[in-house]
């Protein structure tokens, strides 16, 4: 049997892509099927970029049009609702979901000199630079992480911030200066988790792929995603979330930013591993009864719902 994987061609989703293909081929003929999204068409615009699925669209019809079998997404790049008919089947093995910094001197986030231009179109991390250092300028870096590098050390930025697992799966963690804590910057909901998607009701399919799954990284994503939903936290959203499992138990901590950081609504809880979902729904709650709907608003892009 073959099994066609989908993905996007770049250089980062390729060893993505990789990493599932030989994890499938150790039972299966696996032909890797790449496209190019909305989110790689603008990748070279230094603007605010709107839109629930820039990176997953194209990938996601092509699986609903049965032109590839299964598609393999970073799980950050996720909408908090997948389209109808399809299901995350698989998580593999989390990468460290931690940020990193990469800087030009080789400096660390909190000793970079005042006024220092950081690169990063992430609003979350906007708005955790800016609350640990207001007087750092952020300004907008997209593009894929061969670019950004590239950027920095022609001068652009005097530092970006990257996510750790990109840097690992590219074998470039070389490149970072500085790993930062969660404990410090929160890292994207599902940062460093990869999803494997298939059609709901194809349970040969979703059979084969949960042979790959690893479970404890699958509930703990299934709990940092339960946290978006309620929030009607669109792309702009400086949303954070990190889950992890301890004894049977899993431990959400979630945090909801103004766009330039001042203000700051955090939650954590812990409950049962095997109800991920009702354990992020509540966090959410949390979250909401003490204005987190109002943030959410604040940093939507106009025209964005």
């Amino acid at each position: 049997m073959k099994v066609r994987l989908g993905g996007r061609g770049s250089q980062l989703s390729l060893a993505q892509l990789e990493i599932v293909r030989r994890a499938l081929a150790r039972r299966f003929e696996v032909e890797i099927v790449t496209f190019t999204t909305t989110g790689d068409r603008l990748s070279g615009v230094d603007g605010v970029v709107t839109g629930k699925d820039l990176f997953t669209r194209e990938v996601d019809e092509a699986l609903r049009d049965r032109r590839i079998d299964l598609g393999v997404h970073s799980a950050k790049d996720l909408p908090s609702q997948l389209p109808g008919g399809l299901a995350i089947a698989a998580v593999p093995l989390r990468e460290d979901p931690s940020d990193v910094v990469v800087s030009r001197d080789g400096g660390r986030l909190l000793a970079l000199p005042a006024g220092s231009r950081i690169g990063t179109s992430s609003p979350r991390r906007r708005a955790q630079v800016l609350s640990a250092r207001p007087d750092l300028e952020v300004v907008p870096a997209r593009g894929n992480v061969d670019t950004r590098i590239r950027r920095l050390r022609e001068g652009r930025w005097d530092a970006i911030i990257l996510a750790r697992a990109g840097l690992a799966r590219l074998n470039r963690l070389d490149e970072a200066t500085e790993v930062l804590a969660p404990t410090d910057v929160l890292p994207a909901i599902g940062q460093g988790a990869l999803a494997v998607v298939c059609r709901k009701g194809d349970l040969h399919l979703s059979e084969l792929a949960a042979a790959i799954d690893h479970p404890a990284s699958h509930r703990e994503l299934l709990a940092e995603r339960a946290v978006l939903e309620p929030l009607e936290a669109g792309c702009r959203a400086p949303v954070a979330g990190l889950a992890q499992t301890e004894n049977e138990k899993i431990h959400l901590r979630a945090a909801v930013f103004s766009p330039d950081g001042s203000h700051i609504l955090h939650e954590e809880a812990e409950g049962p591993s095997d109800r991920p979902e009702d354990l992020g729904r509540e966090v959410a709650r949390r979250l909401l009864a003490r204005g987190a709907a109002e943030l959410v608003a604040a940093a939507r892009a106009p025209g964005e719902s």
